[in-house]
């Protein structure tokens, strides 16, 4: 198993990098790299950017519009982008979506949704989570009841992220509640516009609405909108999970968020000696980069495994519970690397002419702290995974 690059990889590297430093915006990068928040506008720019140059649908076929690059492809512009500090590509659409309609959708559904998502003409949010269904969804309630060419749906999706923005929403819905839980889900196309629709906002520890639960009340969705066949939608939902556990991973993230992290804990702090200098402090850095340098190897031999033809098991499950550790450890690391200066402040107190007390990037590290928590839990909890492990690897 060859875990080093090729020449040809090596050159696609480069080409990466000239691509960022020449066409990522340094307002963009600025805003990453301080850790302010991304507005709408700012990540459909970065996405129209991308698509000018065809790196938008990195992993779509040719035939769908996409680049079909391979998987030590996708590690690669994942790795010099979080180095590059350019903003996250949202997967809803494009990651977790689109896979689903090229394998299963129609030829009229992957006609007129695919290039809207290329285009940035639909933004989608992703509808499973509920009250009471989030790591067990299968137990969802939300009610899709067919009445001639509509199905009419009823319920609750909570945590919904960046739902304020989208106009379109994937949900799983119960189409029969009278079979085994896994056997009466059906995956439907909702226009968020419908009357019906209600969405509110749930705000974080860090101040900011990023996720939101969507109300349905008798909304109304053309048949055409089901994805493959109705009581199907299980085996759907379970194809697009393995896209969201392999990107939660983040081992780019992870590899940027440590290098400012050692960059912070060099500097002096109000006039003492620089973290790096604690025993501590520098055992558990040391120890957090030891944990990246094995997963990113962990990473690479599965990415050889899937530019061999082998589909990654297991292996996905692994990455996502040790890949969301380690990001927060880091995250943890930061803050406390700042110290004081991470303290979230009024936003009273930086209106006007009050610049943030402390240096740039320390305000931020709080907010990042409290909003990655959610890494173990979304895409699937980091216990469900164990549990996954537990079952294949030892027979449970």
């Amino acid at each position: 198993m060859d875990l080093s690059y090729s020449p040809e990889e090596q050159a696609f590297r480069d080409e990466v990098r000239a691509f960022l430093r020449d066409e990522l915006p340094k307002e963009l990068s600025d805003k990453v790299r301080s850790g302010a928040e991304l507005g709408k506008a700012d990540i459909e720019r970065w996405h129209s950017i991308l698509n000018a140059r065809g790196w938008f649908a990195q992993n779509w076929p040719k035939e769908f519009g996409g680049a079909e690059w391979n998987a030590v492809q996708r590690h690669i512009f994942e790795e010099e982008a979080a180095q590059a500090n350019a903003p996250r590509i949202v997967p809803f659409g494009l990651s977790m979506l689109a896979p689903v309609l090229q394998k299963f959708g129609s030829k009229e559904q992957q006609d007129y949704y695919l290039p809207r998502i290329l285009n940035g003409d639909d933004w989608w949010c992703q509808g499973y989570s509920e009250p009471g269904a989030g790591s067990d969804l299968a137990s969802l309630k939300t009610r899709a009841v067919r009445e001639g060419d509509h199905y009419i749906v009823n319920g609750q999706k909570t945590w919904t992220t960046l739902g304020q923005h989208a106009n379109k929403i994937f949900c799983l819905v119960r189409t029969n509640p009278d079979v085994k839980q896994q056997e009466g889900i059906s995956f439907l196309l909702i226009d968020m516009d419908t009357p019906g629709i209600e969405v509110r906002p749930i705000i974080l520890l860090d101040g900011t609405p990023e996720v939101n639960e969507v109300f349905f009340n008798d909304v109304k969705v053309p048949v055409e909108n089901l994805v493959g066949e109705e009581n199907k939608g299980w085996t759907y939902a379970k194809y697009l999970l393995t896209h969201e556990r392999t990107n939660i991973a983040g081992v780019g993230f992870s590899r940027a968020g440590l290098d400012s992290l050692k960059r912070i804990a060099k500097v002096e702090m109000s006039g003492g000696r620089p973290l790096i200098e604690n025993p501590h402090f520098a055992a558990r850095l040391a120890k957090v980069e030891i944990d990246l340098m094995a997963m990113a190897t962990t990473n690479l031999r599965i990415i050889s495994q899937a530019a061999a033809g082998q589909a990654p098991g297991v292996e996905s499950s692994m990455l996502k519970v040790k890949g969301t550790i380690i990001r927060q450890e880091i995250n943890d690391l930061t803050r406390r690397a700042v110290g004081p200066y991470a303290m979230p402040f009024p936003s009273e107190t930086l209106e006007g002419n009050n610049d943030p007390v402390g240096p740039d990037y320390a305000g931020p590290q709080s907010a990042q702290y409290f909003n990655n928590r959610k890494l173990s839990i979304f895409g699937g909890s980091n216990e469900i995974q164990r549990g996954i492990i537990a079952k294949v690897k030892m027979g449970g």
